[in-house]
Formats: structure tokens, C-alpha cells, sequence
């Protein structure tokens, strides 16, 4: 269309371009938005054409990140939030499974993970992580299964693969659903497959600030054909017209509209054509993404290596391609200083840090309220919930930015050893 063409050449005229970084003055974000022209233009597209609900383009992103996943389906939705929710409710509807009400899951996520097992009626059964892959302890999966147990529901945090075969090994022998949160781990690979394509279903977000965005919105992957349908129609109200076999059902009540024929008790969670139309473009620059932020890290991770009696530094387990959401650190027990310390000294030097994920949701006050199951003493998570943060890993991270988040934590270390 010529108008876009017209938008196009508009938005390379005002679009703002990066500005050059000075060391301690431009700020380093936590996040940096990753859209630009391409996302613009299909959405003004959109918005001319007046279809701004989910439609064609949400279709073509849906295929398009299957088939970059790996998966034979996937349906979208409005937030990786909402793919939690669904995606649980899911594989409660089964009858036989109304006695088992327990879902294991790691004690450091972040709280939509959490909320949805409640949401379901379920109860959260927290297991410890391993520190340095923030990913679940798989030596203590064995023992948090018992006969209540309906699935485990690992999280990928901050892009890493957490140990599959040794989780699908338990998974199997226990006859559980397996419903992997990779909302965080876009691009990450365990032995050449990539994360969100071993479970039953898998989830992921595309909020702001992950390896790509459409604002707001999450997916849902499966290869299972029945759980793909029903996801279709739990996603919009629970009516017919997404479903494969709508005629045959419409057939049985040929006196109600089939538009607006409600075969299940479902949600509105539909994305918009705008957020379809930003994915299909940010869907061809994942892996460009992915390559600037394990440049970045591997990077770091080799300016870090003499400080590892201080920090404990990223890490992976064999055969694991991580895809780098952040890059955490965690201070050692034995450190001279506290997070704290060091914190306040990268924010003033306009190096952005949060704590990660939600630390060990167990000692979140919200957790008060809620029936749940802890196994061990999550000793690990609760060293992550005093001494460990983040800061920005994303596609804006250039060499100049890299090299003084190094400097300025060396620069802390050296200051602080010499007090």
C-alpha cells in the first residue's frame, strides 16, 4: 500500500535514533524496547483497515512461533500471565484429574507462575533452585511427587533450560502433565530443541521488556490437538467459532446462533491484531536478539571469572543453549559486602538493577493467604531473595555499555576490598 510506504518514510524522519552513550551519564535501563518502523506501520495498517481485534496477523504470528518453537499448534493471547491461567485450567478439566490438586514448582519465579495453581484450585508444592542456573533442583523433584500431584510446572527463568531430561524422566515414571513457563527463555535450547517444546504445553510472554515484544501478550504452545481446541475456545468466551469441528456442533443446536454458541465456561483473553502484527516482525529478529544478548553475557561472564569467591556468576548445565533474559549475579555468603553495597553503587552510576523475579515467593506476605507445600528448606532461594540481582541484558547493550557495567563492578569490588 502506498500510504504505508508513506508512514514508512514518515517514521524514519521522527523516529529516535540512538543517542551516544557517555559513561556514567546515559542510563543503562533494565529493559529497552526492541520495535520499531516494521511494528509501527503493520499496525497502523491495522488500524486503517478498521480489523483491530484478533484476526489474520495473529494467525500468522501463532504459526510462525510454533514453527520456530518446534510445536504443531499454538493460540495467542494477552499476556503470558493469561497463558499461565489457561494453560492450567486446561489440564484441571480432565475428570480423572479432579483428585490431583498439587503442581510442584520452583520456589524463585515470578508471581504468575504462582497465581494461576491457585487460581485452578490447585496447591503450589515449592522445590528449590540450583544456584547460578536460578533453574529447579531436579534432586528433589522425586520427592516432592506424591499421589496428589497433577503436573510439574518448571520455569526457564531469566533464559535458562532447566535440567528437561532429568524432569521429564520423573514426569513419565509418575504419569504427570508437564507444563513448561518459558515466558522468559525465548530461543533457549536444550540439546539443538528449543524450550517450550517438551511439555504437554508450554507457555510464553512477550511483555516489554523480554527477548521480544508485542507490548503485552503470551502464547500458548502443544502438540496436543485437543488441548490446542480448547484453548481456542476457553481464550474467547468459550464459544464455538475458532473450533475445527464447529458445524458438526452447531448441528446439535440448530436453534441457537452459531456465532455465539457456548461449549465451554471460558475467559477473555484474545490479543489484538496490533499484537499480531508487531510479532510476525519481531518474530525474524529473535535471533539476532538472542545472539547480541549471549555476546553480552559471555562477555561478562569472562571479566566476572576472578571474582567467583564473591559473585556466584551465570550458569548452565551440559547441553543447554541459554538465551540471556538478564544477567544475575548473586552475592557469595562469604562477601564483604551486601546487595545493598553494591546496588546503590551501579544505580548511581546509572547501571538499572531489581532483585530477581520474586525471590523465594514463600516469604512473599501474599503467600499468607494461600494453601501450600514446601519440600527441604529452599536454602538456595532464600540466599537469592537477600543477595541476588539483575541488570539489563537486551538488544540496545552495545560494546560501550558492556564494558562499563564490567568496569563499574570490578571498579566496587576493588574500592570495596580496599576498606
Amino acid at each position: 500500500m502506498k500510504i504505508n510506504k508513506d508512514f514508512d518514510r514518515l517514521l524514519r524522519k521522527y523516529s529516535k535514533h540512538k543517542k551516544n552513550f557517555v559513561p556514567g551519564k546515559t542510563t543503562i535501563p533494565l529493559i529497552s524496547p526492541s520495535f520499531g518502523n516494521d511494528e509501527i506501520v503493520e499496525s497502523l495498517d491495522s488500524l486503517l483497515s478498521t480489523w483491530v481485534t484478533m484476526g489474520k496477523k495473529v494467525k500468522k504470528f501463532e504459526e510462525g512461533f510454533a514453527k520456530y518453537i518446534g510445536t504443531k499448534y499454538a493460540v495467542m493471547v494477552n499476556s503470558g500471565s493469561s497463558a499461565n491461567l489457561l494453560a492450567l485450567y486446561i489440564l484441571t478439566q480432565n475428570k480423572k484429574n479432579k483428585l490431583r490438586n498439587e503442581v510442584i514448582t520452583p520456589a524463585v519465579t515470578w508471581a504468575t507462575t504462582v497465581f494461576p495453581i491457585i487460581n485452578v484450585n490447585c496447591k503450589p508444592v515449592f522445590v528449590d533452585v540450583d544456584l547460578g542456573t536460578y533453574t529447579l533442583n531436579t534432586d528433589q523433584l522425586e520427592t516432592a511427587i506424591s499421589k496428589n500431584t497433577l503436573g510439574v510446572m518448571p520455569v526457564h527463568l531469566l533464559g535458562n533450560v532447566c535440567d528437561i531430561n532429568k524432569i521429564k524422566k520423573n514426569v513419565k515414571k509418575s504419569n504427570l502433565f508437564l507444563l513448561e513457563d518459558t515466558c522468559e527463555a525465548h530461543g533457549a535450547e536444550f540439546k539443538g530443541k528449543k524450550a517450550g517444546s517438551f511439555g504437554d504445553i508450554s507457555t510464553f510472554s512477550f511483555f516489554l521488556s523480554h527477548h521480544i515484544t508485542t507490548i503485552e501478550g503470551g502464547m500458548i504452545l502443544t502438540n496436543n490437538k485437543k488441548f490446542y481446541e480448547l484453548a481456542k475456545s476457553l481464550r474467547a468466551f468459550g464459544w464455538i467459532r475458532e473450533l475445527d469441528k464447529n458445524n458438526i456442533i452447531a448441528k446439535k443446536f440448530p436453534t441457537i446462533d452459531k456465532k455465539f454458541l457456548f461449549i465451554n465456561m471460558g475467559f477473555n483473553f484474545r490479543p489484538t491484531e496490533i499484537q499480531g502484527a508487531f510479532g510476525i516482525h519481531q518474530l525474524k529478529k529473535l535471533n539476532r536478539f538472542i545472539k547480541i544478548r549471549v555476546a553480552n553475557a559471555h562477555y561478562w561472564n569472562k571479566k566476572f571469572k576472578g571474582l567467583d569467591d564473591l559473585f556466584i556468576l551465570p550458569k548452565t548445565i551440559k547441553d543447554v543453549k541459554h538465551s540471556y533474559f538478564c544477567y544475575p549475579l548473586t552475592i557469595t555468603k562469604n562477601a564483604p559486602f551486601r546487595r545493598k553495597d553494591i546496588v546503590k553503587f551501579l544505580e548511581k552510576k546509572k547501571i538499572e538493577t531489581r532483585p530477581i523475579m520474586t525471590g523465594n515467593m514463600t516469604e512473599q506476605p501474599v503467600m499468607r493467604s494461600f494453601n501450600y507445600k514446601i519440600v527441604g528448606k529452599l536454602e538456595n532461594s532464600k540466599l537469592i531473595m537477600r543477595n541476588g540481582f539483575f541488570f539489563g541484558n537486551h538488544q540496545d547493550i552495545g560494546e560501550n555499555e558492556r564494558e562499563f557495567i564490567a568496569e563499574s563492578v570490578i571498579e566496587f569490588v576493588n574500592k570495596f576490598s580496599k576498606k
